[in-house]
């Protein structure tokens, strides 16, 4: 039933949320004396401001945080906190890939079978490193690492591959960005929900249940596939 099915990377394949919120704990911790619901919700705000022209990612997120401390102190942050902040994104960058579970196997399995998509967004160097390093990269026949995950978006992709909508799955974490704009262009969608989201990708607009499925874990696709034939 399908001709390609496709995978979305961070907290799909691999943990990358978890690395974000730890790394805010530490910038909470750096700015306390604002309290922790004051520098989230401004880090918040000016991450969403910042999307258009810094994009998703490690580095747009560092560079957030440093107009959020320069915002919160009025421009009295320290060249030493500006200094940690840079830290943080350096370790961030660095942070091992901790494969999800599952994850090899299933991608090993439908390699065998079907033709593999890995579609991921954020910053390109940082996206490039990370498939490197996880030790996934063979098993795909083609990397997408795009700016936003639209309807036009994979839209543009399936044309370049000439890939029919009917014929296409797409496995991911964010309802945002991995199912809704697929259910949109009438391809098939797997939401396989991570530990936790970022608040941005939770804000969606509604789609029917029988639109998509879910599964507990990507452990479940396999099986899911067979079904589906």
């Amino acid at each position: 039933m399908f001709d390609v099915i496709a995978f979305d990377a961070d907290d799909t394949l691999w943990h990358n949320e978890s690395i974000f919120t730890m790394t805010q704990i530490k910038f909470r911790e750096m700015l306390s004396s604002h309290g922790p619901e004051v520098v989230d919700q401004t880090l918040f705000s000016t991450q969403i401001k910042n999307l258009e022209h810094f994009g998703y990612g490690i580095k747009g997120f560092v560079l957030s945080m440093i107009e959020t401390a320069i915002e919160l102190t009025d421009g009295a942050v320290s060249g030493h906190e500006i200094q940690q902040v840079l830290e943080f994104g350096r370790e961030m960058l660095a942070a091992p890939i901790e494969l999800l579970p599952h994850s090899r196997e299933v991608v090993e399995e439908l390699s065998q079978n079907y033709s593999l998509l890995l579609i991921t967004k954020g910053d390109l160097i940082d996206q490039e490193t990370k498939i490197a390093r996880s030790g996934l990269a063979d098993y795909f026949d083609g990397v997408e690492i795009v700016s936003d995950k639209t309807a036009g978006t994979y839209s543009k992709i399936l044309t370049r591959h000439k890939i029919d909508a009917s014929r296409f799955m797409m496995i991911g974490n964010s309802m945002r960005s991995d199912i809704v704009p697929i259910v949109q262009i009438g391809a098939h969608a797997v939401h396989v929900p991570y530990l936790s989201t970022w608040e941005h990708e939770q804000d969606h607009p509604p789609v029917d249940p029988e639109h998509y499925t879910e599964l507990e874990h990507l452990g479940l696709l396999p099986q899911l596939i067979r079904k589906t034939k």
